[in-house]
């Protein structure tokens, strides 16, 4: 259950200093961004949006919280009445989710008092970085894939709430399912599923198990046909259906040499029609090796729910400008390595003829504006259900990526997709 505890703790002692000071409900502009892509990544994907926007809608320190705070004396008496009545208020811009982005992109824009920032800083992140990450290689796998099937299968190999998310987050990137039943119910991400080896070790033989799985579930499943020998439970499916299994799948071993002489045999036993899925470990490099064997579907675990190796997108969130004496002060880092850049920034695409060619930040250039409007005094703009949200991510990713040129879907490491160009 998410509560508002899960956060840092820096984060409350900050508000209490901050009231104790008179500068808690000082108006700041914080800004959340990737000072760059993951070495060798040619862009990445903005996921987790929407449901960032409904965590913020109602994001509420419960009684139980405020207890556990005064018991364990995290802050005093001043800031837990404070944090009684916290809503936040505040306006967020940014990329609409399933938006692409480059390094310096300002993915997020939060207008807001002091105190409410930073109490949202820790959220934001975590949901941002880790959705991100996920559709980013999610994206790459729909590119490797060319237009097959994709399905998402990481649940077991994620924190139980990550694995949802995961699932979101792919699908916004243009996966066709997942095995989440959960992501399924919350987000309306199309599930699927049939058995694993367990279920064809339960029965004596490998046949009585096909015949248990298609009396409950007719020909139109998908028989894992890689427990025994694989030769034989693909001529037990065939003949067990009459040549209508849909699918066959295949979790071992090498699966471009196995998928050959499966979909040979399939068509010398008249099964044409006789999808083959592969699992087993696979990434965009697998799924791209894999593209001149007779494969249907992929199922994606591991390599998904960690990013492919990027776990993280690197978003920070910085404060950029406060409110002074009346006027607006912007502030930046000057840490090495770590330096920021202050001030409101703008955010645009420049296009060629719809072909993308470079990211504009800073002053406002003309190209397609990139931020919008998505919260205002704390409710979300564009209301709909958590499915509604997590479509439009999707059809906004789908024109998105459409933007870029043949070198920018490119899965070997390279430069940024288009640079950025800051003003």
């Amino acid at each position: 259950m998410a509560t508002a505890l899960m956060t840092d703790k820096y984060e409350l002692t900050m508000v209490q200093a901050a009231l104790l000071s008179g500068k808690a409900a000082t108006g700041c502009v914080f800004e959340a961004f990737a000072r760059q892509l993951p070495a060798g990544r040619r862009f990445g994907v903005v996921a987790g949006t929407g449901r960032l926007l409904r965590a913020l809608e109602n994001l509420r320190f419960e009684s139980a919280d405020l207890e556990f705070l005064k018991a364990n004396n995290v802050v005093d008496e001043n800031t837990l009445n404070f944090l009684a009545d916290f809503r936040f208020r505040g306006d967020v811009f940014g990329y609409a989710e399933g938006e692409l982005y480059f390094g310096q992109s300002p993915i997020l824009r939060v207008e807001c008092s002091f105190a409410e920032g930073v109490l949202i800083e820790t959220l934001l992140l975590s949901i941002m970085n880790y959705d991100s990450a996920i559709a980013s290689a999610a994206a790459r796998m729909r590119i490797a894939a060319q237009g097959r099937y994709l399905a998402e299968m990481g649940a077991r190999r994620a924190n139980e709430s990550a694995a949802v998310a995961a699932a979101r987050a792919a699908y916004i990137a243009g996966f066709d399912a997942t095995s989440n039943l959960e992501a399924h119910r919350s987000y309306g991400v199309p599930s699927m599923g049939t058995s694993a080896h367990a279920f064809t070790l339960l029965y004596e033989t490998e046949q009585a198990a096909f015949e248990a799985q298609l009396a409950s579930m007719g020909a139109g499943t998908t028989l894992l046909v890689d427990t025994y020998d694989i030769e034989t439970a693909v001529r037990s499916a065939v003949k067990l259906t009459d040549g209508k299994i849909a699918a066959v799948r295949l979790d071992s071993g090498d699966l471009a040499s196995t998928a050959i002489r499966v979909r040979n045999l399939l068509d010398e036993l008249g099964a044409h029609q006789t999808k083959i899925v592969v699992t087993n470990d696979l990434d965009e490099y697998t799924i791209a090796a894999l593209q001149a064997a007779p494969v249907d579907r992929y199922g994606v675990g591991t390599a998904l729910v960690t990013g492919s190796g990027e776990p993280t997108a690197g978003f920070v969130y910085k404060l950029v400008s406060h409110e002074s004496s009346g006027d607006w002060v912007d502030v930046e880092k000057k840490s090495v390595g770590k330096a920021s850049r202050g001030g409101k920034k703008h955010a645009s695409r420049l296009l060629t003829a719809g072909v993308a060619q470079a990211e504009q930040v800073g002053e406002k250039q003309p190209g397609r504006e990139l931020q919008v409007k998505l919260m205002a005094e704390g409710q979300i703009l564009e209301p709909g259900t958590d499915q509604e949200l997590t479509e439009r991510a999707r059809a906004q990713h789908s024109r998105s990526i459409a933007e870029l040129s043949g070198s920018g879907l490119r899965l070997s490491k390279g430069e940024p997709a288009i640079p950025t160009l800051l003003s």
